[in-house]
C-alpha cells in the first residue's frame, strides 16, 4: 500500500523544479521571417516545453548547456544548444508536410507519407468550444468521406455517421469509435421505432468534445484491417487529452486550461407562415385543421365580412367568433358548466386574426459549457498526468427538452524503469437527457403523441397559448376541434416525457516492456460499461396514438452494456540494411460484449398524474439479453525502402461465438503500397514539392447479431386471460435458425495520390475506392407449413464506388495577414448487383410500400412509393375531378415510376476558410450537399393545409399538367385547396418527394488572441475570446421557399434508412461566445 501511495502522489502532485536555470526568450519564424504561432519549443531529453504565441514568441526556463528543440508541422525540426545568451531566434526550414506522424489502427503511429490508404485528421482547434456537445456533429464537414445526419434539433437527439456510404442493409453501417485505444460503444438506443417516437441519444454523446486532443478517421478496409470485423464501416480514432498524456505526448509542462462557452439555442426551421387566411375550406370558415378559410381582411371575395360566424351576426361583435370551447368543442368532452373553471363563459369570444403558435411555444434555449484541464509532468518527463472536468447544461428551444452532462477523466504515464512503462486512463460520465415525445406525424395527427406535428400544423387562426389544454376535472387533453381529435401541444408538453439517464465508466491500462531498443511487448486492458435508465410516460387523457397510449402508460427500463478488451502486442522496428527498414506488429485480442435490458411497461392509468407501476392496471415485462465473444489474432509488417517506397502487409483472423463452428472464423488480409517519387526524381521547374501515389487492398466481414443459427421458444406468462386468470403460452418463434449462415464478406480496392505544390502553398489528396459486399445476409420468407415464416440466408452482392478529394490552399502568407482554405469533396454510390434468383426487391427501411428498397441494378439508397398514374407515353393522368390519379403498384419491376427517389446525394463539398490579421482570426465553414431526394411529411402538410406563403395565391383556379383518360390535354380547373390538399395529402407518394440539395453556412467564428505582453502581470499565459455561430443560414433551394425546410434530418432514426422525414425533428441554430484561459 505504501508503494501504491507513493506512486499516486508522484502521479498527481509532481511539479517541475529547476536549479541553476535561466529564462531564454526568442522568436520562431519561417524562412520568410514570418512568425510561427503554436510552434513547440522543447528542452531536449525532457518533457519540459512551451508553445509560441501568436507572434511566434516564446519564453522558457532552461540550464546552460542544455539544448532547445524547435518543431512545427510541415517544417524541419531544429535543435540549438543554450549558451551564455538569453535570446535565441530560430528560422525553421520548410519540410514535407506529409512527414507528420499520425495514429493508425490499434494506436500504432506511422508517418503519413508511409501510408498506402486514406486517413483524415481533425485537430483540437476544430473540435473544442463548439455549441454542440455531440462529437459526431462537431466533426461534420471536417473530413471527406464522412456523412453526418442529425436526428433533429432536439438537444441530445441521436446522430447518424456513415463513412463511404452503405455497404449492407442487414446490419449497422455506423463506424467503430475507438477512444484512447479502447473500443467505445456508440450505438443509439431509441425508445421505440420512428413511428412510435425514436427519442434517444447516440452514446458517443458521453464524450466531451472539449476533452479531445485529436481525431483520426480510418476510411477504408486496408486502414482498419487490424480491427477486424469491428472496423468494416471505418474507424473514428479519438485521442482524449488524458489519452495523449498516457501515450507520452503533449505533457510539456504543468498547465491549467479553462474553456467556457455560452450559446443561444434557437429554432432554425421555422416556416414562413402566411398571415392572410385562417381555418376553413374554399374560403369558408370552419374549425378545421386547414387554412383554406376566409381572409383576415374584412373585404374582398374571401373576406370575413361574408362569414356570419365572424362578421358579428353570431358573435355580436364583428371580427370575433364564439370561443371554440363553448361553440365548437363537443359538450361530451367539456361540459359547459365547467367553463368558469377555465376562465371562460358562454359569452367568451375569439378574435379572428393570425396567431404565432410556433413562436409562442419555441423559445430560445441556452447552452453553458465549461471545461477545466490540468496537465503536467516531472522534469525528466518520466511521470506525467492529466485531469479533465467538463460540464454541459443545454436547455433546448423545445419546452421540456434538456441535456446535462458531467464528465471526469484521469490520464497518466510513468516510466518505472529503463524497461517498463505503465499508462492508463479512467473516465466517468453522467448524461441526463429529457424530451417530449417526437413521433412520426402525418397530415393530421400522428402515430403516437408527438409535439412537433400538432404545433407546426396548427391553423393560423388558432393560438395554442390562448386556449386551455387540460380538462379542469379529469386533466385530459381538450382542444378546439368539435371531435377533440387533436392532442393539444401544451398538454403533450405537460403530460408526457422521454428521458435517459446514463452513467458510464470507460478507460484502459497498458504496460509496455522494452525488450531492446528495437523490440517491445505491450499488454492492454480496456473496459467500457454504461448503465442507461430509460423512462417514458404519458398521463391518461391523450387523444393521439393507440388506445393503450390514450389510457396512460409508464415505462421504465435499464440498458446495461459492457465491453471488456484484452490485447497483447509485440512491436518491432529494425534497420535491415542501408536501404531497407522494417516495422512489425503481432498480437492477439479478446473482446467480450454483453447487453442486458430489463424493465416494465405499465398501461391503464387509474389516478391521473400518479406515475408508479402500482397505479396502472396492466404490466408487461421488457427484457432482452445478448452476448458475444470475439477472439482475434493479427499481424502487420511494413517495409521502407530508402524513404520512398513503403509496403505494408496485414492480416487478422476473428472467431465469434454466435455462429456454427464451421462458419465462426474468417481471415481478413490486406496490402498497401506507397511510392514517393519526389524523393528520388528531380521535377525541374515543375512546382512539385512532394508527390506520393498509393494503392491498397483490404477485406473485412459483417457478422450477424443475436443468435441467428438457433430457433427460439417464446414464453409468455400473460398470453391471454380466461375468467380473469393469466394463461401461459409456449410457442416456437417465427424465425428458423440457419446453422449454415456465414458472415457477409467485404473487399475493397483503393487508389490515391497526394501532392504538395507551389512551395507548399497547395496540398492535394485524391482517393478512389471500389468496395464489394458478397454473401449478403437476407431474410427470406418460408412456407408457414414449415412451422416458421422467415429465415436468414447468404445471397446477393452490393458494389460501392466513390471519390474523395481534400485540398488545402495557402493563398496569402504574410507578416500580419494570412489566408488559407481547406476543401473536401465526397461522392459515392452503392448499387445492388444481386439479391438471388427469386428476389428483385427488398424494402429494408420505412414501411413495406413506402421506404428504402434494395432493387437489383439500382442504388441501395433507392426510395419506393406510390406514383402518379401515367399513360403509355409516361404523361401524368388526370382524373375526372381534375386531380392526379395514383398507381399503387410499388414493385419497380412492374412499375418503374414506383422509384420515387434516391436519398444519396450526388456529392458533398465543404469549404473552410481561415483569415488572420494580427491577433484576430476569422473562420467559416460552408457546406454544399447537392442531390439526394427527401419524402417530407412536413412539407406535404404545410402546403396541403395552406400554412405557408407558398399557398397564399389561392383565389384563382389551377389546372394541373397532364392528360385526361382519353389522351387529351387536361383542361379541368380546380381550386387551390384541391390542388394542395387533394393531391399532396391524399395523393400519391411521388408528389411528396423533393430534391434535398442544400447550401449551408455550417460554422462562422471571429477570435481574438490577447497579446502576451498584456498578460505579463496576470497569472495567465494565454487568453482568447471567440464569437461563434452554427447553422445560421441554409437554403434547400429546390424545396418550397416558405417551408424553410432543412434536409439534414434522419427521419427514420439512426439506421440504414434515409430520405424519409415524418416530422421527427427540426433543426437548430446556435450562436454565442467562448473564453479560453491558460495559466
Amino acid at each position: 500500500m505504501k508503494s501504491l501511495f507513493r506512486l499516486l502522489v508522484v502521479f498527481l502532485l509532481t511539479t517541475q523544479m529547476s536549479f541553476a536555470q535561466k529564462t531564454v526568450t526568442g522568436v520562431v519564424s519561417d524562412p520568410d521571417g514570418l512568425p510561427l504561432p503554436g510552434a513547440t519549443v522543447l528542452v531536449q531529453g525532457t518533457m519540459t516545453g512551451v508553445t509560441t504565441d501568436f507572434d511566434g514568441n516564446f519564453s522558457i526556463n532552461v540550464s546552460e548547456g542544455q539544448s532547445l528543440e524547435f518543431s512545427f508541422v510541415g517544417y524541419e525540426t531544429s535543435a540549438i544548444a543554450v549558451g551564455s545568451g538569453n535570446v535565441i531566434n530560430v528560422s525553421l526550414s520548410l519540410g514535407n508536410q506529409l512527414e507528420e506522424v499520425i495514429v493508425t489502427s490499434l494506436g500504432i503511429t506511422r508517418e503519413k507519407r508511409a501510408l498506402g490508404y486514406a486517413v483524415s485528421e481533425v485537430d483540437e482547434s476544430q473540435i473544442e468550444s463548439r455549441a454542440s456537445g455531440d462529437v459526431a456533429r462537431v466533426l461534420s464537414g471536417k473530413a471527406s468521406g464522412v456523412q453526418v445526419t442529425n436526428q433533429g434539433g432536439i438537444s441530445g437527439s441521436g446522430t447518424s455517421v456513415i463513412i463511404r456510404g452503405l455497404s449492407t442493409f442487414s446490419s449497422s453501417n455506423q463506424p467503430l469509435f475507438v477512444v484512447d485505444g479502447v473500443p467505445f460503444q456508440s450505438e443509439t438506443n431509441s425508445q421505440g421505432s420512428f413511428t412510435a417516437g425514436n427519442n434517444g441519444s447516440s452514446r458517443f454523446l458521453d464524450l466531451d468534445p472539449n476533452n479531445i486532443e485529436s481525431v483520426n478517421v480510418l476510411k477504408g478496409l486496408a486502414a482498419a484491417t487490424l480491427y477486424g470485423s469491428q472496423g468494416r464501416n471505418g474507424v473514428i480514432l479519438i485521442t482524449t487529452k488524458a489519452g495523449s498524456t498516457a501515450s507520452g505526448t503533449n505533457a510539456l509542462k504543468n498547465e491549467v486550461t479553462i474553456n467556457t462557452s455560452y450559446f443561444s439555442n434557437e429554432l432554425a426551421m421555422k416556416p414562413d407562415y402566411q398571415n392572410q387566411y385562417g381555418n376553413g375550406f374554399n374560403q369558408n370558415f370552419g374549425w378545421y385543421y386547414s387554412n383554406w378559410g376566409p381572409s383576415f381582411d374584412e373585404g374582398g371575395p374571401a373576406g370575413w365580412g361574408k362569414q356570419s360566424q365572424i362578421n358579428g351576426a353570431v358573435s355580436g361583435q364583428p371580427g370575433f367568433l364564439k370561443h371554440p370551447m363553448n361553440s365548437n368543442l363537443n359538450a361530451r368532452f367539456l361540459s359547459r358548466d365547467l367553463l368558469p373553471l377555465l376562465g371562460l363563459s358562454m359569452d367568451s369570444l375569439w378574435e379572428w386574426k393570425p396567431y404565432d403558435s410556433v413562436g409562442d411555444l419555441f423559445q430560445p434555449g441556452s447552452i453553458i459549457n465549461t471545461n477545466v484541464n490540468f496537465r503536467g509532468s516531472s522534469d525528466d518527463g518520466k511521470v506525467s498526468y492529466n485531469v479533465n472536468y467538463g460540464n454541459l447544461d443545454d436547455q433546448g428551444f423545445t419546452p421540456g427538452n434538456s441535456l446535462r452532462r458531467n464528465t471526469l477523466s484521469f490520464g497518466g504515464r510513468a516510466v518505472l524503469s529503463n524497461k517498463i512503462t505503465v499508462a492508463g486512463t479512467l473516465n466517468y460520465s453522467f448524461v441526463d437527457f429529457k424530451s417530449p415525445p417526437i413521433a412520426a406525424a402525418y397530415s393530421s395527427g400522428s402515430s403516437d403523441s408527438s409535439l412537433y406535428g400538432n404545433i407546426f400544423y396548427t391553423p393560423r387562426s388558432v393560438g395554442i397559448a390562448q386556449l386551455p389544454y387540460a380538462h379542469p376535472i379529469t386533466g385530459a387533453s381538450i382542444y378546439y376541434r368539435s371531435s377533440n381529435g387533436i392532442q393539444h401541444p401544451l398538454w403533450t408538453v405537460n403530460n408526457t416525457q422521454d428521458a435517459q439517464a446514463t452513467h458510464r465508466v470507460y478507460g484502459g491500462t497498458t504496460v509496455q516492456y522494452d525488450i531492446s531498443d528495437n523490440l517491445n511487448v505491450v499488454y492492454g486492458y480496456g473496459y467500457d460499461v454504461y448503465s442507461e435508465d430509460n423512462t417514458s410516460y404519458q398521463n391518461k387523457g391523450g387523444v393521439d396514438g393507440s388506445v393503450e397510449s390514450q389510457s396512460g402508460f409508464y415505462e421504465k427500463f435499464n440498458n446495461t452494456s459492457s465491453i471488456f478488451n484484452h490485447k497483447i502486442l509485440i512491436n518491432g522496428d529494425y534497420e535491415l540494411d542501408s536501404d531497407w527498414s522494417m516495422t512489425f506488429n503481432v498480437g492477439a485480442e479478446s473482446i467480450g460484449e454483453e447487453y442486458d435490458r430489463n424493465g416494465t411497461r405499465s398501461t391503464g392509468q387509474n389516478v391521473f398524474n400518479v406515475l408508479r407501476h402500482f397505479n396502472f392496471n396492466n404490466q408487461e415485462e421488457i427484457e432482452y439479453y445478448g452476448s458475444k465473444n470475439t477472439l482475434g489474432v493479427f499481424g502487420q509488417a511494413s517495409l521502407d525502402y530508402q524513404n520512398y517506397l513503403y509496403i505494408t502487409l496485414a492480416t487478422r483472423t476473428d472467431w465469434v461465438s454466435n455462429l456454427s463452428e464451421e462458419n465462426r472464423s474468417i481471415t481478413y488480409p490486406s496490402a498497401s503500397i506507397a511510392f514517393v517519387p519526389s524523393s528520388i526524381l528531380d521535377f525541374g521547374n515543375l512546382p512539385i514539392d512532394f508527390l506520393k501515389v498509393r494503392a491498397s487492398y483490404g477485406t473485412s466481414a459483417t457478422f450477424p447479431g443475436g443468435y441467428p443459427i438457433a430457433s427460439t421458444l417464446n414464453l409468455d406468462t400473460k398470453s391471454f386471460r380466461i375468467d380473469g386468470v393469466d394463461v401461459t403460452s409456449n410457442t416456437t418463434g417465427s424465425r428458423l435458425g440457419n446453422t449454415a449462415l456465414k458472415p457477409e464478406l467485404l473487399e475493397e480496392l483503393e487508389f490515391g495520390i497526394e501532392a504538395n505544390l507551389f512551395d507548399n502553398r497547395l496540398s492535394a489528396e485524391i482517393s478512389y475506392f471500389n468496395r464489394t459486399t458478397n454473401d449478403l445476409i437476407i431474410d427470406q420468407p418460408l412456407d408457414p407449413s414449415t412451422g416458421y415464416t422467415i429465415t436468414s440466408t447468404n445471397i446477393g452482392q452490393i458494389d460501392a464506388t466513390g471519390w474523395e478529394v481534400d485540398l488545402n490552399l495557402n493563398w496569402i502568407r504574410g507578416d500580419k495577414f494570412n489566408w488559407s482554405t481547406a476543401i473536401n469533396y465526397t461522392t459515392n454510390q452503392s448499387v445492388v448487383v444481386d439479391l438471388g434468383q427469386n428476389t428483385d426487391q427488398i424494402t429494408y427501411a420505412g414501411f413495406g410500400s413506402l421506404g428504402n428498397a434494395a432493387i437489383v441494378g439500382l442504388p441501395l439508397t433507392s426510395m419506393i412509393g406510390t406514383s402518379v398514374g401515367r399513360d403509355a407515353s409516361g404523361r401524368p393522368l388526370i382524373d375526372a375531378s381534375g386531380s392526379y390519379t395514383s398507381n399503387n403498384d410499388t414493385n419497380y419491376k412492374t412499375n418503374k415510376y414506383a422509384l420515387i427517389g434516391d436519398s444519396n446525394p450526388d456529392f458533398i463539398a465543404n469549404v473552410a476558410n481561415t483569415i488572420t490579421y494580427g491577433n484576430v482570426s476569422f473562420n467559416f465553414l460552408f457546406n454544399a450537399t447537392i442531390g439526394g431526394d427527401m419524402y417530407s411529411s412536413y412539407m406535404m402538410t404545410l402546403l396541403g393545409r395552406g400554412q405557408t406563403i407558398d399557398t397564399v395565391d389561392r383565389e384563382l383556379p389551377y389546372i394541373l399538367p397532364g392528360v385526361l383518360s382519353d389522351g387529351s390535354v387536361n383542361n379541368k380547373m380546380i381550386d387551390n385547396a384541391t390542388t394542395y390538399f387533394g393531391n399532396l395529402i391524399v395523393g400519391p407518394d411521388e408528389l411528396r418527394t423533393w430534391d434535398a440539395s442544400v447550401l449551408r453556412l455550417s460554422e462562422i467564428s471571429l477570435s481574438y488572441d490577447v497579446p502576451k505582453k498584456w498578460l505579463d502581470r496576470t497569472p495567465f499565459g494565454a487568453a482568447s475570446l471567440t464569437a461563434q455561430g452554427f447553422n445560421l443560414w441554409y437554403d434547400a433551394y429546390n424545396t418550397p421557399e416558405g417551408t424553410n425546410y432543412d434536409p439534414n434530418i434522419a427521419g427514420l432514426g439512426v439506421g440504414n434508412g434515409g430520405g424519409f422525414e415524418y416530422f421527427n425533428g427540426v433543426s437548430a441554430k446556435k450562436y454565442g461566445v467562448s473564453l479560453k484561459l491558460t495559466f
